[in-house]
């Protein structure tokens, strides 16, 4: 019998390089630099699965991980290992989420709306209630780029809530706008949470968090800290918060340095025998766990690095480029260039032939 969830989350982590440059990063992408790059767990090893019909809570400090999460079950991001299974489409709330600043914003609803798989007749029938819903006035004809933040996080909410997602993610979309617009959006969550619709919140609002969700995920610097009850967690995190507002100067800064510098030295080994450890403890005479384990991390995953196949090929692939470049300055044919061997062993002479 298949399990009831609409969102699975295991063993997930989030990886990034701190790249000081784009040159960095793109000598790394090629494997040309051997200088080695400072790396950042953004997550930690997250699991937790939300059910059908479910209004999840996420909160935690600035730069806990949050977004990350929501991003990653969204689609817009992959995670460095684990397995995240949405069953179900999903829609992103969340300021310039999938919004084009070039765009106006009519043509941003047009855009958003084909990606979900609408037709534009479809679009043409919900384009009024989007425009009317969003509350821009004459800006929706104008480039986004020229929209206060208020503005794009009306325009991306009307555009979320209108193509009827299984699925709605919320990151801190409800910070921004008047009390109106406000209302108008918890009203609109209110009704899709009757409908039976799975909602992800991510807010710094506790008083939120404690009017829309049924439960709630505390995320504290990468690492999954609590998950329960609403007023369950959201009393720890904020003991934690007042707590950390009770601290000096310098022992706020002592604790957020010592927290980054875990996620800086975190090892995703570690953690996957860690893992292993605790599976083969439950199932001693299972000798499979090892291979179903690193199947659980790494099967879904698309690898962010390039194979040594790849590497090899986009070589080779390079190579026959600045071949073909030269052939076609020295003005020759390429039978006539492979014809004298010679030529070959110096490429660049053939550029001086009569």
């Amino acid at each position: 019998m298949q399990e009831e969830y609409k969102v699975k989350v295991e063993n997930v982590t989030k990886e990034y390089e701190l790249f000081k440059t784009q040159s960095e990063k793109l000598k790394s992408f090629f494997a040309i630099s051997k200088k080695k790059v400072p790396h950042f767990w953004s997550l930690m090893g997250v699991s937790l699965t939300i059910n059908p019909g479910e209004t999840l809570g996420l909160i935690g400090v600035n730069g806990s991980g949050k977004s990350t999460l929501s991003n990653i079950i969204s689609g817009i991001i992959p995670p460095t290992t684990g397995t995240v299974d949405v069953r179900g489409d999903t829609s992103i709330v969340a300021i310039r989420a999938g919004l084009r600043n070039n765009l106006t914003g009519r043509e941003n609803i047009r855009l958003k709306s084909l990606m979900q798989g609408l037709t534009n007749k479809q679009i043409d029938e919900m384009m009024p209630d989007i425009i009317s819903f969003a509350d821009i006035g004459d800006f929706v004809d104008q480039p986004v780029k020229s929209y206060s933040s208020g503005m794009k996080s009306r325009l991306g909410f009307a555009i979320a809530v209108h193509i009827n997602p299984d699925i709605l993610i919320i990151d801190e979309a409800l910070s921004v706008g008047d009390d109106t617009f406000y209302q108008k959006c918890v009203d609109k969550i209110t009704e899709f949470k009757k409908e039976g619709k799975t909602i992800i919140f991510v807010s710094h609002s506790l008083k939120q968090i404690k009017m829309l969700c049924d439960k709630v995920a505390w995320i504290n610097y990468g690492e999954l800290k609590m998950v329960g009850e609403t007023q369950e967690v959201t009393a720890k995190y904020r003991e934690f918060t007042e707590w950390f507002k009770s601290l000096s100067k310098k022992e706020k800064k002592a604790f957020q340095k010592e927290r980054k510098t875990i996620q800086k030295n975190f090892s995703i080994q570690k953690y996957q025998k860690d893992v292993t450890e605790q599976e083969q403890a439950k199932n001693p005479n299972d000798s499979s766990i090892p291979a179903k384990i690193q199947k659980r991390f790494y099967g879904s995953v698309i690898s962010e690095k390039m194979s040594l196949a790849n590497k090899l090929f986009t070589w080779v692939v390079l190579a026959a480029v600045v071949f073909l470049c030269l052939v076609n300055v020295s003005g020759h044919s390429i039978v006539s260039v492979l014809g004298d061997p010679s030529l070959l062993l110096h490429p660049t002479s053939f550029l001086h032939l009569p």
